[in-house]
């Protein structure tokens, strides 16, 4: 049997924040069988894990497809490795992704994860885009992976109802929409729609923030941020820039596990053994 984790990740309590699949594996599996795990999970995001020498190998699927960063899924990663002594508490997780390396410490209660910035430019919005939204941007820019899209203020990013056919048609993985917070307590607000991965709302997003972190830096003239993803699970992130990184905390609590059979997969069946 194979241990599948579900993880709430980006929040300090269980059915808040960004669900995560985490399945440590004892080698590696094919795209295929990866692909049908993260379908049955039906999460934004399942993350694979595989030991290697100097940390793990690391990769992402939503019930779509493979993505090249998730900030919450490896989080949830981390946070599993630790809980389930598969490192000690004050031993760094290093994954070796798609994206370069990736680490994350523990501090106190919170993990802290060293992620690439992911820079925005300005951008000429598709008509597509605002019509989608509902909305007249503020501001519009660019990365490499999604739009992000400034708005007037929060009440107008927490009422947001897309078109999610039409932003699933837009060339980028996903449409970032974020204001100033309307509340002390945070510096900025956001929420992540992704209809063309297969995710039209993702609850909390870590990598969006490799975006927004400088976007909000810059116009607010810090190098900490505290950040809210105002879906409706919400959740808090603790943002620190250094120079071409972004440093992006979160807290993360299991709600669940379960046990996969793999009688259909023998490869796997085989490679738990020799662990015993």
């Amino acid at each position: 049997m194979q241990t599948i984790y579900q993880v709430d990740a980006f929040a300090d309590k269980p059915f808040a924040g960004n669900p995560a699949g985490v399945c440590l594996l004892p080698e590696a599996a094919s795209d295929e069988w990866m692909r049908n795990v993260a379908r049955e999970m039906n999460l934004s995001e399942t993350a694979f894990l595989v030991k290697q020498a100097d940390g793990f190998n690391l990769r992402w699927f939503t019930p779509a497809v493979e993505v090249d960063l998730c900030g919450h899924a490896t989080l949830a990663s981390a946070h599993i490795l630790w809980e389930t002594g598969t490192l000690d508490a004050g031993e760094q997780a290093r994954f070796h992704t798609r994206s370069g390396l990736l680490t994350a410490n523990r501090i106190g209660d919170w993990i802290e994860m060293d992620f690439p910035a992911k820079m925005e430019q300005p951008a000429e919005a598709p008509a597509d885009l605002a019509e989608a939204l509902g909305v007249t941007p503020k501001y519009v820019g660019k990365n490499v992976f999604d739009y992000l899209v400034e708005v007037e203020n929060e009440a107008v990013v927490r009422g947001l109802e897309p078109d999610f056919t039409r932003l699933g048609r837009l060339p980028v993985r996903g449409v970032i929409v974020t204001s100033r917070s309307a509340s002390p307590e945070f510096d900025f607000v956001s929420r992540f729609f992704a209809p063309g991965a297969g995710v039209n709302e993702d609850p909390v997003t870590g990598s969006a923030h490799c975006a927004l972190a400088p976007f909000w830096g810059k116009r607010l003239g810090k190098t900490e941020l505290t950040a809210y993803q105002a879906s409706t699970r919400g959740g808090v992130l603790r943002l620190r820039l250094a120079g071409d990184r972004v440093l992006i905390g979160g807290q993360a609590v299991t709600v669940m596990l379960c046990e996969l059979a793999l009688s259909w997969y023998p490869e796997l069946v085989e490679g738990l053994k020799n662990l015993q």
